[in-house]
């Protein structure tokens, strides 16, 4: 006998019918299985290359105490070595499978694991095994697991995106929080969780969402039996205000034996994993969330970064600045430059240079097209636009516009990465908590940019800048700029 989420008696029956067992959906075992053959390509590959790069063609043996062993030989036992140590280290785990960077940086460990493996077991097996060969090898085998895993990774997002190696989720909560939840999981369809229904009090029949109306199968307390109904994998708890005391426990308890996954998402919803950390205290999880990295070594760190990178990139794409510059010049009359006031950190005025894509009345005419606004929120965006140049409609498709831009990452008053830079009429209409985008510095890209740019609602581009602020770190600073690259080239949003 067990109890129901109010601490009452629930029989045998009644649990057997909550307890539904719920295997390892078949897309999720196969690409398990997949992933398991990528890094075990990855990893036979980085040793026959290794071997090459050491040997030549020719090869050599690996002395051991009383024989010989052929190196192609331990690069082939590597491969299942190579993939116990991943498995151990948790890469494998569905819950990290195809999303977020978690997947990397379990790589990451897991080669400094087996690197530290095999020097320890060799040392105390007095194996004379090749410096050369162990440098080649685990730098490779990192290398390409990790390019093997952002190709199935983009290949399970590609499937996603088309509704397929979907989880369905069973949403527990109030109206409003577990509203706000659904949201977040359309939002990233490439996250694999689809909402099936919701657990609810009031009484409703139905969850309205954006376009899509959600079936309730109940309260919160029948939360248990609405996943038999709902054929769910995943139960999610949008924060725990519609539950009563103890109720996760009994949850969690509940869902024991059945396969069924457990995801709670806290009043905190946009405050990310380097800031929390949970502190046992007499028993009882406490989830301590740390404040905002604003200052310290890691900003000095990402302000050197910046200047050496930006100053790097001006001299290197100084030909194609150059370029670009005649071509505006050329194509239409005016400056090469915009210039314009823009907002950065803690609402200094500066003013921002790009190559110019409108007629240069584009300012004065501004007024005259106000009505024709496709954005919501203080933004001022039209898709075709009838004062963008023909150059300037080619470059602001891939954002040549904005190389100049540089200059004022060097000069320190922008970032690489960061909140989009306000215009100061934008900033007078902020509000308190929108304001706190000018605690750090605007950059040339950031979640805005890798999200959809200019396709964004207004509510969503603040989300997006604020989560920056708040959440910070030079690991999703690298990511950022990397995801930039694939903005760019599919220009989705710039116009």
């Amino acid at each position: 006998m067990s109890l129901d989420l109010h601490g009452d008696p629930v029989t045998t029956a009644s649990q057997g019918h909550r307890r539904p067992l719920v295997r390892l959906a078949g897309w999720e075992r196969r690409y398990r299985l997949s992933l398991l053959a990528v890094d075990a390509v990855a990893v036979g590959l980085a040793g026959v290359v290794a071997q090459l790069v050491r040997f030549g063609s020719a090869g050599s043996p690996v002395n051991l105490a009383t024989t010989s062993v052929p190196y192609w030989l331990v690069a082939a036992l590597m491969v299942p070595v190579w993939l116990t140590v991943m498995a151990v280290g948790g890469g494998y785990e569905p819950r990290i499978v195809g999303v977020g960077s978690e997947e990397f940086r379990r790589v990451f460990n897991a080669a400094v694991r087996f690197l530290a493996l095999v020097v320890i077991v060799f040392y105390l097996l007095n194996v004379d095994l090749a410096r050369g060969f162990v440098a080649a090898f685990v730098p490779l085998a990192t290398v390409l697991t990790l390019l093997g895993r952002y190709g199935a990774r983009r290949w399970l997002h590609a499937r996603r995106y088309r509704g397929r190696a979907m989880h369905r989720v069973l949403v527990v909560g109030t109206i409003e929080a577990a509203s706000d939840l659904i949201r977040h999981f359309q939002r990233v369809p490439y996250a694999g969780f689809r909402v099936v229904g919701g657990c609810v009090p009031g009484g409703v029949a139905g969850l309205q969402v954006g376009e899509e109306e959600l079936p309730v199968y109940g309260d919160p307390e029948n939360a248990l039996d609405a996943l038999a109904a709902s054929e769910a994998d995943v139960l999610a708890v949008a924060g725990d205000s519609a539950l009563p005391p103890g109720a996760l426990k009994t949850l969690a308890w509940g869902l024991e034996g059945t396969g069924v996954d457990l995801i709670v998402a806290p009043a905190v919803t946009d405050v990310a994993g380097p800031r929390i950390s949970i502190r046992p205290v007499a028993g009882v999880p406490l989830l301590h969330v740390e404040e905002p990295q604003l200052s310290g070594g890691a900003r000095l760190f990402k302000e050197c970064f910046d200047r050496t990178a930006a100053a790097l990139g001006l001299i290197v794409l100084s030909p194609l600045l150059l370029l670009i510059g005649v071509v505006v010049r050329r194509t239409s009359p005016g400056p090469v430059l915009f210039c314009q006031e823009r907002v950065g950190r803690h609402g200094k005025i500066f003013t921002i240079r790009k190559f110019r894509t409108m007629v240069d009345s584009a300012e004065a005419e501004l007024d005259n097209l106000v009505h024709l606004n496709e954005h919501d929120g203080v933004l001022f965006k039209v898709r075709d636009d009838p004062r963008r140049t023909p150059v300037g409609r080619w470059l602001r498709r891939f954002s040549l516009d904005e190389l100049p831009q540089l200059w004022h990452v060097v000069t320190g008053h922008m970032s690489l990465v960061g909140p989009r830079p306000p215009l100061p009429s934008e900033v007078e209409r902020y509000g308190d908590d929108v304001r706190r985008r000018l605690l750090v510095k605007p950059g040339l890209t950031g979640l805005w940019q890798v999200s959809g740019r200019a396709d964004l609602p207004w509510e969503e581009t603040v989300r997006l800048d604020l989560y920056y602020v708040d959440n910070w770190s030079p690991a999703l600073d690298f990511l950022l700029l990397w995801k930039t690259i694939n903005a760019v080239l599919r220009g989705r949003g710039a116009y």
